[in-house]
């Protein structure tokens, strides 16, 4: 049985744990639990798992080498013994100390640990909350191990005993435990741990046993006089799983790239967290931190938002359960396309929950993901039902959004019937396209769709705006022509081809054009999508016509659907931008909600480790 299997048969007792901890703190009038933060560390722990089928090489590949390569003494009837297990799981926990300890005083170990830390509150699924990014550098604290000759095997269930033991100990519900406390990793030692109050930053990082801290001097009892702030110096402010594990990443490199000093472009990754060069402190300041003021992250939700992400998150954790259960004989690439699906469905949920985007938008993207996914295995009847499912459900939200403010002045409703047409041809031609025998009228189709979005892109734009643009998207689409001329295209095809290229063209430019006229992000966005579109139809020429590529359906639909998602969302953020940049100010609008007091909401903010 595979270490993916066995998260998957210990997720039942996780969920059960956590029901039970919920229920507990309901009964205590101590309830540590919001859904918002909940869904979220769980699915950070889903991402964690997923992203592990990849990751696997470095943790158990280059030990596995490692070991076969280098041991210094070989005695696997020794490790396989009672003494010998007892050894390793030591060993093991004390390697483990010196990565969680480095991973809280080095900023860029600390990049991939701090998602452990970010949740603000502090129970069972926080456990879960787990990175995605520390198995590129956390193997090398392990070295020693394999130069001792502890076996792979030994090394691999020891690394579980010691993850699944933590579980445990991110919980409220449990008190001090006495003589336990001064030995091992307790509920009350690992809430000091997760804590920003000052007096317990950076300490009690032992896994199974708290020994570790005790000798090398980073114990801190718990308390009771000042109760543990939890989270991370520097709100998150987020529920996106995957801006969870690039924020602290992307604060370093945003760092190391505008500091002047080569030098201090490498320390910014080295040194402790929160250290900053001083002139990137200058042009960049941030204020200081203040345990008092910091709110707690907590956007608002509607009852309908809720039960959406209750059935959303549920059909995820069956969908990774799945994923996890046959991911260690299933190819690479089929891997990776249920992981690229299952990564976007995590995203729509986060965004939905934080308020980003609506649940139809959501919807769309989870069925073009489920789409592309199906597509990518083989699965076609499946792919039937989800390809034109993503793009009538596109319809259905830019039709529900039009009538919604069809009374409005502004309304024009050229423009938005032109986007709902874009919307029909697009269909039409997918499922066209499905139909090998009907690849013209499929083209035919797409090219009436880039018309329509033509049509939608010019309201309140001259034509072809950003001239520059033109010029580059017509360049490109002739030698893309070229390519394909070359490559042994039809002569049947030449003339349906040459317009298609040259309206797709034509869509981009304006679409750029209209970007650089309304300098707006949403604008940008429906323009990106334009270019991917763009994408998408020369690799579904490139492979029809050319050569066959590796994982085409993949890369078509993925680029396809990245475009489509843009071009609506872009769509519906800019109306919204425009209505509110014509409508009377809201006094006092909140989009969040936020306390004054950390220490009674385990508020959060992150320069350093918590």
């Amino acid at each position: 049985m595979s270490p993916s299997q066995i998260i998957v048969l210990a997720t039942p007792v996780f969920l059960v744990l956590i029901a039970t901890e919920l229920a507990i703190g309901i009964r205590r009038r101590r309830n540590t639990y919001r859904l918002a933060d909940a869904v979220s560390s769980i699915s950070l722990g889903m991402l964690s798992q997923t992203s592990a089928v990849f990751t696997r090489l470095l943790r158990i590949g280059i030990y596995t080498a490692l070991f076969e390569q280098v041991a210094l003494w070989r005695n696997d009837a020794f490790w396989t013994s009672l003494p010998g297990w007892l050894l390793a799981l030591v060993f093991y926990d004390f390697c483990y100390y010196w990565l969680h300890r480095l991973g809280h005083e080095s900023a860029v170990l600390w990049a991939a640990h701090a998602v452990h830390h970010q949740s603000q509150d502090y129970n069972l699924s926080t456990a879960l909350r787990q990175t995605s990014s520390g198995a590129l550098l956390g193997w090398v604290f392990y070295v020693p191990m394999a130069l001792a000759g502890v076996p792979p095997l030994v090394f691999g269930v020891v690394a579980l005993i010691d993850l699944l033991y933590q579980f445990w100990v991110h919980t409220e519900q449990v008190g001090r435990l006495g003589w336990f406390d001064r030995w091992f990793c307790s509920p009350s030692n690992h809430r000091v741990h997760h804590a920003v109050n000052d007096a317990y930053l950076d300490k009690n990082y032992g896994g199974i046993l708290i020994v570790w801290d005790r000798i090398f001097g980073t114990f801190k009892d718990e308390d009771e006089q000042e109760p543990c702030v939890y989270g991370t110096r520097g709100l998150l402010n987020s529920w996106d799983p995957l801006w969870a594990n690039a924020q602290v990443y992307a604060a370093l490199a945003h760092d190391s790239w505008h500091t002047r000093r080569w030098g201090d472009k490498l320390r910014v990754w080295l040194k402790p967290p929160g250290w900053r060069p001083a002139d990137v402190a200058a042009r960049f300041p941030k204020p200081a931190f203040d345990i008092a003021q910091m709110p707690r992250y907590n956007p608002a939700m509607t009852p309908a938002t809720r039960w959406f992400a209750c059935v959303q998150f549920a059909l995820l954790l069956a969908g990774m359960s799945v994923f996890l259960w046959h991911a260690d004989s299933a190819p690479l690439a089929h891997n990776m396309a249920w992981f690229v699906a299952l990564l976007a469905m995590q995203w729509a949920l986060g965004a939905v929950v934080q308020g980003r985007i609506d649940m139809l938008l959501a919807l769309m993207i989870e069925a073009g993901a489920l789409a592309t996914a199906t597509s990518a295995v083989g699965l076609l009847q499946w792919h039937g039902l989800f390809k034109p499912l993503a793009m009538v459900i596109a319809i259905a939200l830019i039709a529900t959004s039009a009538l919604s403010i069809s009374t409005r002045d502004r309304f024009n409703a050229k423009s938005w019937a032109a986007m709902v047409l874009a919307l029909v041809l697009s269909l039409a031609g997918d499922v066209f396209l499905m139909l090998n025998s009907l690849f013209i009228p499929g083209l035919v189709s797409f090219l009436g769709a880039h018309l329509a979005y033509i049509a939608a892109f010019r309201r309140g734009v001259p034509w072809f705006a950003h001239r520059g643009a033109l010029l580059a998207t017509l360049a490109v689409g002739a030698a893309m022509y070229a390519f394909l001329w070359a490559g042994g295209l039809p002569v049947a095809l030449r003339g349906p081809v040459a317009a298609y290229v040259l309206v797709i063209a034509l869509m981009v430019a304006q679409a750029m054009g209209r970007a650089r006229v309304l300098g707006h992000s949403a604008a940008r966005m429906v323009a990106a999508g334009a270019c991917f579109f763009m994408v998408s139809d020369a690799l579904l020429a490139t492979n029809r016509f050319v050569q066959a590529l590796p994982m085409a359906p993949f890369w078509v639909l993925a680029t396809y659907y990245a475009a489509q998602v843009m071009i609506v969302w872009g769509w519906l953020r800019g109306q919204s931008q425009e209505e509110a940049a014509t409508s009377p100010p809201l006094d006092a609008p909140q989009t969040a909600a936020a306390t004054p007091t950390a220490a009674q909401n385990h508020s959060v903010a992150q320069t350093n480790p918590g």
